[in-house]
């Protein structure tokens, strides 16, 4: 299966940017929250049995204000600093106008013009995502033909097809029911991965939060880094940190 993570450059106003709209998080402190995330995502992604592929946002592709620099370069310097190689990961810049388009470009390519048997879309956003949850969702798709993952507030933190589907705003918000019915649309079968909330809202952000100091109670691994900028920034759940629960 090859596992594609779509990443943007960790900018301020462009990653993470509902989150820090509609809490009082603010623009560099998502920066690093993105970036950790991104770190633990590509981490589980190495440590199981897919194949990465690393697609991200050209300046073609960024809104004005932030497309400036070389976007590509800041990407690759993110998966570098999270792993120990980067020489078997694949790297590849989005195509499309929105994001519906550059995910359904880059599946649809992959599954026709290239053959592969099956490819996940993770988004870079969960970083509680492990091994298990990608080993089992490759398992998954011998039995359907598509597997969503649900995240918060309706959306999917992860997409895996055997098939194509229309992607044609399938994207759009709340992306778990718009995905669903593009897939049964198509006449697929549909499985489901364990959820797993992202960092793109507030509530997401607190449900990571919550996780991750139960698993370090319990010694759980996972989430390491994003771990460790929750602690530098206080945004532990009964901290004074920047964020106003």
């Amino acid at each position: 299966m090859i596992v594609v993570v779509p990443v943007d450059p960790p900018r301020q106003d462009l990653v993470l940017s509902s989150l820090v709209a509609e809490s009082s998080l603010d623009p560099a402190t998502a920066v690093d929250c993105y970036e950790a995330a991104v770190t633990d995502v590509l981490r589980a992604v190495a440590d199981s049995g897919g194949d990465l592929l690393v697609n991200y946002r050209d300046a073609e592709t960024l809104p004005d204000d932030v497309a400036d620099g070389d976007p590509e370069a800041e990407v690759r310097d993110l998966a570098a600093a999270a792993l120990e190689d980067v020489d078997d990961v694949r790297f590849e810049r989005q195509v499309g106008s929105s994001r519906s388009g550059r995910v359904g470009n880059t599946v649809t390519h992959l599954l026709e013009r290239e053959d592969a048997d099956s490819v996940a879309v993770l988004e870079p956003t969960a970083p509680l995502v492990g091994r298990s949850e990608i080993d089992s969702t490759a398992m998954a798709l011998r039995r359907h033909d598509v597997v969503l993952g649900p995240s918060s507030a309706g959306e999917t933190y992860l997409g895996a097809f055997t098939e194509p589907i229309d992607f044609t705003d399938a994207y759009a918000s709340p992306s778990l029911a718009t995905l669903a019915r593009r897939i049964g649309d198509a006449g697929l079968d549909l499985g489901f991965a364990p959820r797993v909330p992202t960092i793109e809202s507030e509530s997401g952000l607190r449900a990571t939060i919550a996780a991750l100091e139960a698993r370090s109670v319990a010694q759980r691994p996972g989430g390491d880094a994003t771990a460790a900028v929750v602690d530098r920034h206080g945004l532990g759940l009964e901290g004074d940190g920047p964020l106003e629960w």
